[in-house]
């Protein structure tokens, strides 16, 4: 049986990766996986892994996105929340509202 979580980001919220370290930007939810299934058997992830949210990330400070499981994911505290972002596809999916205030663009999904 399919279950098929709320996610607990969503676009817009700074998160960091719990293993990684890195600083990210959520820009896009996906209810479940939605990859190339090669892709995550590369990862041996879980039916669970699976069915739960993965989200689209800009990576801080880098060029290049990816894609994460919830489970790796945590919501940036402190100064983490207060820092500028930066990566070059930024405006392309955000628009600043205010000091530290993001909104999107457009709805992807």
């Amino acid at each position: 049986m399919t279950h098929i979580c709320k996610p607990t980001f969503a676009p817009g919220q700074i998160v960091r990766h719990k293993e990684n370290g890195y600083r990210g930007l959520v820009y896009d939810v996906d209810a479940c996986f939605s990859e190339a299934p090669e892709w995550l058997e590369k990862l041996n992830a879980t039916d669970q892994t699976r069915q739960m949210p993965w989200y689209h990330v800009l990576v801080d400070g880098q060029s290049h996105t990816t894609y994460v499981a919830e489970e790796c994911l945590e919501i940036a505290t402190g100064v983490d929340t207060t820092v500028e972002f930066d990566h070059p596809l930024l405006r392309d999916f955000f628009r600043k509202e205010g000091p530290g205030a993001l909104a999107a663009k457009h709805s992807l999904n």
